[in-house]
């Protein structure tokens, strides 16, 4: 029981992927606080968990309202006196081509994947810094992470909350708080139409759910893209080529579109471990061209 006295919250689990997530989690030992924007079905769930031996409360919100999740948040301190673990989950599909979204889909998307995991996250971080341990998930999507045809709405959102994840991890990593993301691939309610009926079967959302274990437990590891589906798990990685200093010189945009399989070369990429790496390496390039004695602005 690797989770064994272990608060989890799941957003959005009231079926599919959150249901499986929350049956996952409770049956390693998680007290589970079950939520989804349907009151029905998040009682569903927590009834369910209950009936199988395990301990669960109901928690029915969207998680875009500021004022519920801090209630829900509230709720469960005060039954069980932590919060430790947190995957958002909750999500919304508006697919279209870029040409036929309204705007107004648009944001939508983007409110409930990235402001409803920001509104969670910001919900319970005070709780896990105080406690110095928390485990958050972020739910991300190969169509944030490659891209896909009719989903820039739920692209951007998804891409958007591994950058959220990346700084929340390096923000929580003294008080003991590690973030990651799971891109799962799973048979839901949002992927139905999209698959052939085929991969549905094999895409069951419960073979997603173990992912989970290596996210949340107590060795997880930080900053981990996970990549999970039909019982197969990968790790993707934001990375940068080793690169190419061209100058500053008036024909530089013409070195770089001449030197371009060059930049682009990724036999020696790495995996920064902070957002200001990049620049790091810019300086310290245009440093060495300079230690040669060789200018490095026009």
């Amino acid at each position: 029981m690797e989770l064994a006295g272990r608060v989890a919250i799941v957003t959005g689990a009231g079926g599919g992927l959150g249901r499986a997530h929350a049956l996952y989690l409770a049956s390693k030992g998680a007290k589970l606080v079950v939520n989804d924007v349907s009151e029905e079905s998040s009682a569903r769930v927590a009834t369910e968990i209950e009936a199988a031996g395990g301990q669960a409360m109901p928690a029915a919100a969207s998680v875009t309202n500021e004022s519920d999740v801090d209630k829900i948040v509230a709720s469960a301190l005060a039954r069980w006196g932590s919060i430790d673990i947190l995957v958002n989950n909750a999500g919304i599909l508006r697919d279209k081509s870029f040409a036929k979204m309204t705007m107004d889909d648009f944001r939508l998307v983007v409110d409930v994947h990235l402001m409803g995991a920001a509104i969670c996250s910001k919900a319970v971080w005070e709780t896990m810094r105080t406690q110095k341990y928390g485990r958050i998930v972020m739910t991300t999507s190969s169509s944030g992470l490659y891209g896909n045809f009719g989903q820039a709405n739920y692209g951007a959102a998804k891409m958007a909350l591994v950058g959220l994840m990346q700084t929340l991890a390096i923000e929580g990593e003294k008080y003991g708080i590690r973030v990651n993301a799971l891109a799962p691939t799973a048979a839901t309610q949002m992927t139905h139409g999209v698959l052939s009926d085929d991969s549905l079967k094999l895409l069951d959302p419960a073979l997603v759910s173990p992912a989970l274990l290596a996210l949340v437990g107590k060795q997880a590891p930080t900053r981990a893209i996970l990549c999970a589906g039909a019982g197969h798990f990968a790790r993707a990685n934001v990375t940068l080529t080793e690169g190419l200093y061209v100058g500053a010189g008036p024909d530089a945009g013409d070195q770089l579109v001449e030197q371009w399989p060059q930049v682009s070369d990724r036999a020696n990429e790495m995996v920064p471990a902070y957002g200001f790496f990049q620049a790091d390496r810019e300086l310290a390039s245009a440093a060495a061209i300079a230690a040669q004695g060789f200018p490095v602005t026009s």
